[in-house]
């Protein structure tokens, strides 16, 4: 999606969003994010200015999946999930390796 930024706030198109929903890919606000050097972080996802922020933001210390992280981003923290709680993130976007949408109902209040 094509997205523009002003005083801060990322704006997609309301014809990109709709499309993108059609499709039956809505992209959600919390994301898992994969940085440099093996962090994985998930949170609410957003890009302030110059920089990403990640609020409700946790550290996946470890997947405790048998099929990856898409397991985990789908079906929210497992049993053998560790999750540290951190306060906001701030980092440079090129530290950004991947991020993934997570299924919202699967991780609201797991952490």
């Amino acid at each position: 999606m094509k997205t523009i930024i002003v005083d801060g706030v990322k704006y997609v198109s309301e014809a990109d969003y709709k499309a993108k929903k059609v499709a039956g890919v809505v992209p959600s606000k919390k994301q898992i994010v994969i940085l440099q050097r093996g962090w994985v972080v998930v949170g609410d996802y957003s890009v302030v200015k110059d920089e990403c922020v990640l609020t409700e933001a946790a550290v996946i210390r470890t997947w405790g999946t048998t099929k990856g992280l898409g397991e985990l981003a789908e079906s929210g923290p497992l049993t053998n999930t560790k999750i540290d709680r951190c306060p906001d993130m701030r980092f440079h976007p090129m530290t950004v390796i991947a991020r993934m949408d997570v299924n919202d109902a699967s991780w609201s209040g797991k952490y």
